[in-house]
């Protein structure tokens, strides 16, 4: 008997929630129903291969020993016949839904509308269901947990070693990378030492403080080695999120009768527009001047706040020029 993936059937991965495991059913089911396409074997036998993959990973139960077995579904067989009295998962009865327009049965008491693969898999010779979700066991009491014990493979979903043993926990090992704020723009690697090993990590564009970039079976133990990020302050640059923010100094005249100011930005250097009168602390925002977005495409903004530049050392002849400019200026009390 193949070993069949019930995955693969209903095109989810293996990650698939309930919900999308349901909606991905449906769709086949309608699909491919006997009503749809009368005559047409080739569409039973595939509405069949649907109602057993559905059947059986929207069962929790059923799901969690497909998923911890998997391809070993052939050992766990053989082990089960070496102690006859069943296999210890259980077995259907007769189940019915409604879904829409489409309506799906299947009818069973020992998998008979089923594969070969799913009644040595999923029945008994009762063919009938363990109560209160309790662990079934053959006529030798070997448990499920026991057989797999046998054969050596480990029940994931339970944290303990095969038998029932309790497993040894994998350690999850953590180092800071500390990066520059030009290294967090365009990404960069870092070189770790772990237990004498020299593992050179790559740290992404954007990356921000608390990042953490996860290494698996890189660790001590063949357990994780986890990088955190910690970028250093900017002597220029404040960052937020995705956005950069800096004081842009420019001269009075530049602020009082308009100017284009050069900027300089992690990408490089860009021309500001100022307008005539621009008041000091006026910000200015500067699209996609920022930091790349750590998750998605394109860039934040870059927020250019104006620090006016008054003159100083004014000697006598400019003081005057600068005391009759003032006077012309018909400006009234900011206060």
């Amino acid at each position: 008997m193949e070993y069949q993936d019930y995955y693969q059937t209903l095109g989810v991965p293996r990650t698939a929630s309930t919900a999308e495991i349901k909606k991905a059913f449906r769709r086949l089911a309608r699909e491919h129903h006997p009503d749809a396409k009368p005559g047409d074997k080739a569409a039973e036998q595939r509405f069949k291969a649907i109602n057993e993959a559905h059947a059986v990973l929207s069962d929790p139960e059923k799901r969690k020993k497909y998923d911890t077995l998997g391809s070993n579904w052939e050992a766990y067989s053989r082990a089960g016949e070496a102690h006859p009295g069943g296999n210890p998962f259980a077995g259907f009865g007769g189940r019915a839904g409604q879904s829409g327009n489409v309506r799906y049965e299947f009818r069973t008491s020992g998998g008979g509308d089923f594969s070969d693969f799913f009644r040595t898999f999923f029945t008994s010779d009762e063919g009938g269901a363990p109560a209160g979700g309790r662990t079934r066991t053959t006529a030798q009491g070997l448990s499920f947990e026991d057989i797999l014990g046998q054969m050596g493979v480990d029940d994931a979903s339970t944290g303990r070693s095969a038998g029932g043993r309790p497993r040894a926990r994998e350690q999850t090992a953590e180092a800071i990378a500390e990066i520059g704020l030009e290294e967090a723009f365009s990404g960069t690697t870092r070189l770790v030492d772990v237990g004498g090993r020299r593992l050179e990590v790559k740290l992404p564009r954007g990356a921000d403080n608390g990042t953490r970039v996860r290494l698996t079976g890189q660790g001590p133990e063949g357990g994780d080695l986890v990088v955190v990020v910690n970028v250093r302050p900017h002597p220029v640059f404040t960052r937020r999120g995705a956005d950069l923010e800096r004081e842009l100094p420019v001269t009075l005249e530049e602020a009082l009768l308009g100017a284009e100011v050069p900027v300089t930005t992690l990408k490089g250097r860009v021309v500001l527009t100022l307008p005539a009168g621009t008041q000091n602390g006026r910000t200015f925002r500067l699209k996609g001047q920022g930091m790349p977005h750590l998750r998605g495409d394109g860039l934040g903004d870059l927020l250019a706040r104006i620090r006016v530049v008054l003159p100083t050392g004014l000697d006598d002849k400019t003081t005057n020029a600068a005391r009759k400019f003032l006077d012309s200026v018909n400006q009234p009390d900011p206060r």
